[in-house]
């Protein structure tokens, strides 16, 4: 058995974006900007991550103030009630040449769901400050309204405002401690 090998996320070269359809056509990008992740692994292996991923809701960004102060506000993510999310993996399995699945349990607005992510590795480097790194990118969907984000809103011609499907994309990397 290998020893455990702690990674921490490198928060100047992630990011984590969400698209929702707006009006049905168009999507609308947002961003969390303050986050927090760590990984154990049994030596380099990532087939056996256990992961932690940890964000503030209040960092939420989507290029327009008013949406965001929408958004923070209590019919979407209510802040001062639900401040952070949590992603807490149950499952990292190989799903073909350098793809992964991800299982895991999603806490947001109070709400805990199974959720099951695309994971494509990236490999790992050492940077020229000696510093070992590897990088994933992650996708996946999630519906907000398993989150009891329900906020809902009708055109004139009775399409849907905001979609109930969030796509979610990240770019990771994660510094070997």
């Amino acid at each position: 058995m290998s020893a455990t090998t702690k990674w921490v996320i490198d928060p100047a070269h992630s990011e984590l974006e969400f698209k929702v359809r707006h009006l049905m056509i168009t999507n609308v990008t947002g961003s969390f900007k303050s986050f927090n992740s760590e990984v154990e692994t049994e030596g380099e292996e990532f087939g056996t991550a256990k992961i932690l991923f940890t964000g503030k809701v209040n960092s939420i960004t989507t290029g327009n103030e008013q949406r965001d102060g929408h958004l923070k506000s209590a019919d979407f993510f209510d802040v001062e009630k639900y401040p952070e999310f949590t992603f807490k993996s149950t499952g990292f399995k190989k799903a073909g040449e350098g793809d992964f699945e991800l299982s895991g349990e999603l806490t947001l607005h109070g709400v805990t769901r199974p959720v099951k992510l695309h994971v494509e590795a990236g490999g790992i480097a050492k940077d020229p400050f000696g510093q070992v790194k590897a990088g994933f990118s992650v996708s996946g969907k999630i519906n907000r309204k398993d989150f009891g984000l329900n906020w809902s809103a009708v055109t004139e011609t009775g399409g849907m405002v905001v979609s109930d499907e969030v796509r979610i994309q990240a770019e990771v990397q994660y510094i070997k401690q």
